[in-house]
């Protein structure tokens, strides 16, 4: 299971630069999003995917238990990047009012780079 998982990281990880590489601030933003759910799995996957018991500890004799400490920063993680989501949708929003254009290009004063 974390070989598939792995597996799956590694294509989130090349389709959110792929997207963070492009010219169109809306590609940036949904590259940043698909990055931070990518970290998400990394970070859920190196806990270890194991079936366990909740971790309550004052029980004798308990054979495992999921370790809670990746889902707290999963957790953490999520509430971060939405708000890193929606400052840049309201960025993009601001830039795309000043100047009639979502091209990275623009902001820069390239004009014959727009597509």
């Amino acid at each position: 299971m974390e070989l598939l998982m792995s597996i799956l990281i590694g294509l989130m990880f090349m389709a959110a630069i792929y997207l963070i590489l492009s010219k169109s601030l809306l590609r940036i933003i949904l590259g940043t999003a698909v990055l931070s759910h990518g970290v998400n799995l990394l970070i859920l996957t190196m806990g270890g995917l194991k079936k366990g018991k909740a971790p309550l500890l004052d029980t004798p004799g308990l054979p495992a238990y999921n370790d809670p400490l990746p889902q707290a920063l999963i957790l953490t993680a999520i509430v971060i990047s939405f708000g890193v989501t929606a400052f840049f949708l309201v960025l993009a929003y601001r830039a795309y009012q000043e100047l009639d254009s979502e091209s990275v290009s623009k902001t820069r004063g390239h004009e014959s780079d727009d597509e």
